[in-house]
């Protein structure tokens, strides 16, 4: 690896620790809102305050000029999977431990290395594939396959809420490393943010009454279409949070991913389990159960040898390219 690539890598590390420690932060922060707001007043909001925020970004790598793009329609797909990540992890929040939800999300790496096979042509050989199937074995454990409907605590559907995020979200980064070779990340970010704000507002005109909200619904389905209410005064800040946050997430996610490879990046992202297991201890008081305690360390365990097993063969790789004659 060249010095420019090194301090490429370095640098999308860097980023991807900063976003990291942003998302644990807001996923603690909707979890809170959860019992009060409906889930599109709080995405229309956080959006709203993070394109503020993200202008300031977009002046500082180029002016106005860097949102014009003409792959549009590749950005509003990007956007849709953003969204539905976002909102089926937070409504898996209502619902779930802080840990619980993270853990099962945390196989985004995994299928960002299945995905970045077909979409980036990508090689990934046996071993990996082996430890990306220890992985989702992880997954199936903390389903709890063997236990009844009446010693869950939850649905099923609403565990596999957090599984349909990963996806999403995977294949949102694998298509951020496609479009950021022509795309600055304050802009990407833009993109993500105002389709945030177009879905939500499309919530608040269908269902911003609460005219589908059921008092005996499961507390997701009450999360997504319980009526808006003006926020009290002390939830102002939080909101405020929530937008700075989301600026701070769109910006370092989408440079990380767009500056290095996916599978340099990627496994990183699992600074985001010891926090989310803090973060539920010290505000709500949840420790995982052992199914999820299983559950975290085979999904850390295989992301971990993912991502040894990709820098092993990048550096063999090189080993085999040959000398240049001075």
């Amino acid at each position: 690896m060249n010095a420019n690539a090194q301090s490429q890598s370095s640098a999308a590390i860097a980023f991807i620790f900063a976003g990291v420690f942003a998302i644990s932060i807001n996923d603690m922060l909707i979890k809170q809102l959860s019992g009060g707001y409906p889930l599109h007043e709080i995405v229309f909001a956080r959006a709203f305050i993070g394109i503020l925020f993200g202008l300031g970004f977009v002046q500082l790598e180029g002016g106005w000029r860097i949102l014009k793009t003409s792959q549009w329609h590749w950005h509003l797909v990007r956007g849709l999977f953003v969204v539905i990540a976002n909102m089926t992890f937070f409504l898996a929040l209502a619902a779930l431990p802080l840990a619980d939800a993270t853990a099962l999300f945390f196989v985004a790496p995994l299928f960002i290395t299945l995905l970045s096979i077909p979409i980036l042509g990508e090689k990934v050989g046996i071993m990996r594939l082996s430890a990306v199937a220890v992985g989702f074995l992880g997954v199936v454990i903390m389903q709890r396959p063997w236990a009844d409907a009446e010693s869950m605590q939850t649905s099923r559907v609403v565990l596999l809420l957090p599984v349909v995020a990963a996806l999403t979200y995977a294949l949102n980064q694998v298509m951020t490393r496609k479009l950021g070779v022509h795309s600055k990340a304050s802009a990407l970010a833009i993109y993500i943010q105002g389709t945030f704000l177009v879905v939500s507002i499309g919530f608040f005109i269908v269902a911003g009454d609460g005219r589908f909200a059921t008092d005996g619904s499961a507390p997701s389905m009450q999360f997504l279409l319980r009526a808006w209410v003006w926020p009290d005064t002390g939830d102002f800040w939080v909101f405020l949070g929530l937008g700075l946050n989301a600026a701070v997430i769109g910006y370092c996610l989408s440079q990380a991913y767009r500056i290095a490879d996916v599978a340099t990046v990627a496994p990183f992202e699992y600074i985001g389990l010891p926090l989310a297991v803090f973060w539920g201890l010290v505000i709500f008081g949840d420790l995982p159960q052992w199914e999820v305690w299983i559950g975290i360390a085979l999904i850390l365990g295989s992301g971990l040898f993912v991502f040894l097993r990709e820098r092993q063969k990048a550096r063999a790789s090189l080993r085999k390219l040959p000398l240049r004659n001075g």
